[in-house]
């Protein structure tokens, strides 16, 4: 975002954040924290077309278990989420996985078998538990094991995901073990999603030490003991959440917004540049560089203006004044997802449930993608005798069903996996048609052309997933970016990040 005209001495700074999903609230928190640090006079309204702050953030509390409906997590590794809880005041919410049973399964056939300890989403770190694990036949781990002697592959700007686990270490690691596992975190097609934008680590590591496997190794024997013990699948010391559920911190966040800030039920209709057609400000002295009108009829004159939302909901409000930057954004591909959350009796799940949950390789030809056994990843999410699973579902599937439909789905696939025959205490289900970005090759150019056109605009920002990350922090940090640029391009403050 270029710097765009400050406002004048004694005037506020009239600020619009479109979107009260994390990372609009996470922008608004720093606004505040940064007005209140050097008392700045701030004008700050927060558009929400939804009727509750938190976008897929949702927390509820049925029959004495915590049913999450958007991410359940994040990692602690990527500070920006950790620190925000921090300065929320909810370092004392912040848990991690449970201790017991930290390891994850996948599906082959109709039996649940263990992730090989050490396997790190495309790779193995460890050799022996690689070697010994029954989802792959010996040629798909002799293939795999290729790795150790394979050349660096070539130089290119950018290539999917299956490309890299293919040529690396061949298709069965990628049908059986990066697939299913890629999906629980993207829920998209590895063979469009892009290498660069979503796992550099391993492209670094391959051109550092050639051979992945080796690299991954390296790693281990330098990490801390701790980090190097219980891992299966994901390094599942990372994870954290909130004890009270992760809308403790959207709900925190926009209780501390100033009376009459928030807005909800009201979605931007239009954002117009430079309109001068009348004055704006508390002493109607100062024109507006930009202009939020919303589907109400309200007109919001602002000298910065947020959009926190899907790329795709942005490119509709960006097209009219900037068709090319608009076309960028609706070109950011999204996809849908739902989940589904039943609670049972324990004595009615058969298995023994030693373990975080499971993932299903699309080669199984199932409607389900994944199932985490709640009350065991979790502290607290589920009364004593009760089993708390939550069923995820791709957004084809979720698109074309109603709710009734997908607990159907899903009550079906329990009962060939799990071996569940009774029906649930309760089913809630959550569907979102377009909430995650697809990082598809090619993203990180089409990101740089983005972020291009964005600065030719004064007093523009966009925070959301739809650019450098899809996990809590990175939305955080998307909307902390998007305020500190917005006051340091003002001259009004400047923030070190």
């Amino acid at each position: 975002m270029t710097s765009g005209p400050a406002a004048p001495a004694g005037e506020p700074l009239r600020v619009v954040i479109a979107g009260a999903g994390i990372a609009g609230l996470a922008c608004a928190h720093r606004l505040l924290a940064a007005a209140r640090e050097r008392p700045v006079p701030l004008d700050l309204t927060v558009l929400e077309a939804a009727d509750r702050p938190g976008g897929v953030i949702v927390t509820e509390r049925i029959d004495g278990c915590l049913v999450e409906g958007g991410p359940d997590c994040f990692v602690s590794d990527r500070p920006w989420g950790i620190e925000l809880c921090r300065r929320a005041g909810l370092a004392d919410e912040i848990v991690g996985t449970g201790e017991r049973h930290r390891r994850s399964f996948i599906l082959r056939g109709r039996h649940l078998l263990p992730i090989p300890e050490g396997y790190q989403l495309l790779a193995p770190s460890r050799i022996l538990p690689f070697a010994a694990t029954r989802i792959l036949g010996l040629g798909g781990k002799l293939r795999a094991a290729c790795d150790l002697v394979l050349p660096r592959g070539p130089a290119a700007e950018d290539e999917s995901l299956a490309s890299f686990v293919r040529r690396r270490f061949g298709p069965e690691t990628l049908e059986r073990l990066a697939q299913p596992l890629l999906a629980g975190i993207y829920n998209a097609d590895p063979e469009r999603l892009s290498l660069r934008a979503t796992m550099p680590r391993f492209l670094d590591l391959e051109r550092t030490h050639r051979s992945v496997i080796l690299g991954l190794m390296l790693a281990r024997r330098r990490a801390p003991e701790a980090a190097r013990t219980g891992v299966s699948g994901a390094r599942y010391g990372l994870f954290v959440t909130l004890r009270s559920g992760l809308q403790t911190l959207t709900d925190r966040l926009a209780a501390t917004l100033p009376a009459g800030a928030l807005r909800l039920g009201t979605k931007v209709a239009r954002l117009d540049p430079g309109d001068r057609s009348a004055a704006a400000g508390p002493a109607g002295g100062s024109a507006a560089p930009w202009r939020v009108t919303t589907y109400r009829g309200e007109s919001f004159p602002a000298d910065a203006v947020v959009l926190a939302m899907p790329a795709c909901a942005a490119a509709l409000l960006v097209r009219p004044f900037d068709d090319a930057l608009g076309g960028l954004l609706g070109d950011v591909p999204y996809g849908g997802a739902a989940t589904v959350s039943l609670a049972f009796r324990r004595a009615d799940v058969p298995h023994p449930l030693d373990g975080f949950g499971f993932v299903v390789p699309r080669c199984e030809g199932r409607r389900l993608v994944a199932c985490t056994f709640s009350h065991v990843k979790f502290p607290d999410r589920a009364p004593e005798g009760t089993v708390l699973l939550r069923a995820f579902l791709d957004g084809r599937t979720a698109g074309v069903n109603a709710a009734p439909d997908l607990e159907r789905m899903v009550r079906d696939e329990l009962r060939d996996i799990l071996g569940i025959t009774a029906a649930p205490r309760f089913a809630r289900s959550f569907v979102y048609p377009r909430a995650m970005a697809q990082y598809e090759v090619g993203h990180l150019a089409r990101v740089a052309a983005i972020e291009a056109g964005v600065s030719r605009h004064a007093g523009l920002a966009l925070a959301g997933n739809g650019l450098r990350g899809v996990g809590i922090p990175d939305c955080a940090r998307s909307g902390e970016t998007a305020a500190d640029g917005i006051l340091s391009r003002a001259s009004v403050i400047s923030l070190t990040p």
